[in-house]
C-alpha cells in the first residue's frame, strides 16, 4: 500500500490504491504497445488519467483520488513509459501519437466521454488531448499547469529557477562543458543519445535528478539517484520531447486554442511555490477560459503528494462524483 493511501488531508481521504480489476496491453501501432489499467468500478463515472514527464509512468499512488465504488479510473503508461514497450523509445513517440493513443483507448474500452485528470505534462496532454477531441471531455482537472512553451522551459533548464536554487542548479549545468551551457537541453541531448551507455546513465540520472529535487516545498535538495533503467526513459522522452518544442507548431499552442474548449469546465489546482511550473502558466489559463476554476494553494509546491494538492484534489474529485448524472458522461 502507498504511504499515503487512506491518509485525511482537508478534502477527504485518500483512497486505498485498489489493484485494477482488469490489465491490458493493447498494441497502437508502431511498434508499440501500451500497458492500460482499470481501477474501480465498472459501472462508474469514467476517468483517464495522465501521468507526467513526459517520460514518467502511472503507479498505484495515481489511483488513491478516486472512490472505487463511484469512479471507473483508467490509468496507462505513455509510449516508452513504465510497462508500455519498447521501453525509453522515441520512436513515432509525439504529442499527436499520444493523442491518438488516447482515442484508441476511449473506443476500445467502449467510453463515450470521460473527466480528464492530469497533472504536469498530464496537464498539458490533457489541455491537446481536449482541444483535439472537445466532444469527449466532460471536465478538466489539471495539476501543476505547464503550457509546454519556450518560456517556461528557458524558466527550468536556462538558469532563471537556478537563482533559487544555484547549488543545485551548478551541480545540474557543471557537468556539460562550458562552451555548450548555452543550451543544456541540447548538451544533454547530445549525451543522452551517445553510444555510450554510462554516459547516457549518468546524464539521466542528473537530469531526473534535477527535477525531483525541486518537486516539493520541503524539499533539501538532497539528490535522488533514480535507478538507470527509469532514469533513462525518463530522461530520454522528456529531453525528446522539450528540445522539439512538445511537437506543437504555432498553430497548436494551447492558451491561442482555448476558444475550442471554452464550454468544457474544468478545475485547476496549482501550488503557489511550484518552481517547476511557475503559476503564471495557471493564471494565464485561467484567464483564458471562462468555464475553469483555480485553487491557488498556499504552502505547495510541485508535488502531488503535497498535503495542500492531495486536499484540492480529492475535494474536486468528491464533488464530481456528488455530481453524477449532471456531468452527461
Amino acid at each position: 500500500m502507498d504511504r499515503d493511501a487512506g491518509k485525511s488531508v482537508a478534502g477527504g481521504k485518500l483512497f486505498p490504491p485498489r489493484e485494477p480489476y482488469r490489465r491490458h496491453m493493447l498494441e497502437v501501432g508502431d511498434g508499440h504497445t501500451l500497458y492500460v489499467e482499470e481501477v474501480g468500478n465498472p459501472q462508474g463515472l469514467p476517468v483517464v488519467v495522465f501521468h507526467g514527464g513526459p517520460g514518467g509512468g502511472c503507479s498505484p499512488a495515481m489511483r488513491r483520488f478516486f472512490d472505487p465504488t463511484k469512479f471507473r479510473a483508467i490509468l496507462f503508461d505513455q509510449r516508452g513509459c513504465g510497462r508500455s514497450r519498447p521501453h525509453a523509445s522515441i520512436r513515432a513517440n509525439t504529442t499527436w501519437h499520444l493523442v491518438d493513443d488516447i482515442e484508441y483507448i476511449r473506443k476500445t474500452l467502449g467510453i463515450d466521454r470521460w473527466i480528464v485528470f492530469g497533472g504536469s505534462w498530464g496537464a498539458t496532454l490533457a489541455l491537446v488531448y481536449a482541444q483535439a477531441h472537445p466532444s469527449r471531455v466532460a471536465w478538466l482537472v489539471l495539476r501543476g499547469v505547464f503550457l509546454a512553451t519556450r518560456p517556461e522551459l528557458d524558466w527550468f533548464y536556462g538558469g532563471g529557477v537556478g537563482r533559487f536554487f544555484p547549488d543545485l542548479w551548478e551541480r545540474f549545468r557543471d557537468i556539460v562543458p562550458e562552451d555548450e551551457r548555452d543550451d543544456l537541453i541540447a548538451a544533454y541531448h547530445r549525451r543522452l543519445f551517445s553510444r555510450n551507455r554510462a554516459e547516457q546513465v549518468t546524464f539521466a540520472k542528473a537530469w531526473a535528478g534535477w527535477e525531483n529535487a525541486l518537486a516539493s516545498i520541503e524539499s533539501d535538495g538532497t539528490p535522488v539517484d533514480s535507478p538507470a533503467d527509469y532514469a533513462l526513459a525518463f530522461s530520454r522522452i522528456e529531453n525528446h520531447y522539450f528540445i522539439n518544442d512538445a511537437f506543437l507548431d504555432e498553430s497548436q499552442q494551447i492558451l491561442p486554442n482555448m476558444p475550442r474548449i471554452a464550454h468544457v469546465p474544468g478545475t485547476i489546482v496549482q501550488g503557489r511555490h511550484d518552481m517547476i511550473c511557475p503559476p503564471a502558466s495557471a493564471w494565464a489559463l485561467h484567464k483564458a477560459w471562462p468555464s475553469s476554476e483555480l485553487r491557488m494553494v498556499p504552502k505547495a509546491g510541485h508535488a502531488v503528494s503535497e498535503p495542500g494538492i492531495a486536499a484540492e484534489l480529492v475535494r474536486t474529485m468528491n464533488r464530481l462524483a456528488r455530481q453524477g448524472e449532471t456531468l452527461a458522461i
